[in-house]
């Protein structure tokens, strides 16, 4: 068996991914296998648990569960849509000429088309409380948040769908100039802000001096810190060219991303996960974590977490904590939007010092 690269095209072809668009399919491809395989007397050794299965090129011969049979043959006919699209694997699979196999894990394709048809080409309100259609937002061409990879392994992977038609009707459209200062250093937290047109620079004053962090481009996020953590701004964000921003505010970001997306667990159960292979995250200072950080935690303070994020193992399981929970429920939610799987301890480390005296 061999795996091969997939072409968009090749998946443009396909029923019902022709519907999703260019980009999507471009993403999508990197979210797709292909295997293939020679004719054999023996049954195909191919694993169809949980996958979504298309046969690409050659003959295949087909047993099902129910005693039917079918001979497929790959690029054209019923070989365009899913071979398991009844919800039955095959029994038996044996490949007649050489094959091959294309394969998504079972759950991408049906949360990409239930975005791509809960997220149609609609106006967003502007910020004055009016929408129009020469304002409509294209949310399936969005790159970044929007994205493929977004939709399937990051945070709103875990949106509940009813939640879908709500959260993109809840944001509005801000018009933005170049120099304009959209958020700023020390100032309460109002609002959630994605990007749409145009690109920002994060800043941050330290001692006096302007720091610059990082560059903002279409499709980034920010500005969910303050409104996780409920403190203020830690960095200030400025427009670096002309734009149009999406800012959701502070009561719907709760409501909407929060509050289903952030895991809170108890100690235990942290614990437990630690036990089986997750990393503590210690998103404290330095100086905090010297003091009483937990045994193998990995230290991150939150304001450093962001430009942290590439060097990361992606594999991994992150259990965030800090002494209330507060900075935790901040990284948390940066980790799952950016694709990782990520908790954080309930109530900090004063939760479990206090659960650690009571059991003495």
């Amino acid at each position: 068996m061999t795996t091969l690269p997939v072409p968009p095209e090749t998946l443009a072809r396909l029923s019902p991914l022709a519907g999703l668009g260019e980009d999507c399919l471009r993403q999508l491809a990197g979210l797709a296998k292909v295997e293939c395989f020679a004719p054999a007397a023996a049954p195909l050794n191919f694993a169809w648990q949980n996958k979504t299965v298309y046969l690409l090129k050659g003959e295949m011969k087909l047993d099902y569960p129910s005693g039917g049979m079918k001979i497929m043959v790959g690029g054209w006919g019923e070989a365009l849509f899913p071979l398991n699209r009844s919800g039955m694997d095959p029994l038996r699979a044996r490949a007649i000429t050489d094959v091959e196999i294309l394969w998504f894990d079972a759950n991408v394709l049906d949360i990409l088309v239930t975005w791509h048809q809960a997220a149609p080409l609609k106006p967003a309100q502007s910020a004055g409380g009016t929408s129009g259609a020469d304002e409509a937002t294209d949310w399936r061409a969005l790159p970044g948040i929007f994205d493929a990879r977004q939709l399937t392994v990051g945070a709103f992977a875990s949106l509940p769908t009813a939640h879908i038609d709500s959260l993109l009707a809840s944001f509005q459209r801000q018009p933005v100039k170049r120099g304009e200062v959209v958020v700023r250093q020390n100032t309460p937290g109002d609002y959630y802000y994605v990007i749409e047109r145009g690109r920002a620079r994060v800043t941050r004053e330290v001692a006096g001096t302007r720091v610059e962090l990082a560059e903002l481009d279409v499709g980034d996020a920010f500005g969910e810190e303050a409104l996780i953590a409920e403190t203020a701004r830690n960095a200030t964000v400025t427009m670096a060219t002309d734009g149009v921003l999406l800012r959701l505010a502070n009561a719907d970001f709760v409501r909407l991303l929060r509050e289903p997306l952030l895991q809170s667990i108890p100690v235990e159960e942290a614990r437990r996960r630690v036990a089986a292979g997750a990393v503590w995250l210690d998103v404290r200072f330095p100086a905090e974590y010297q003091h009483d950080g937990l045994p193998g935690a990995l230290n991150i303070p939150l304001n450093e977490l962001r430009d942290a994020l590439p060097t990361l193992p992606a594999d991994r399981e992150y259990v965030a904590y800090c002494q209330t929970g507060r900075r935790s429920s901040a990284a948390a939610f940066l980790l799952s939007q950016r694709g990782f799987t990520a908790s954080l301890l309930a109530d900090g480390l004063n939760a479990l010092r206090a659960g650690e005296l009571i059991s003495t």
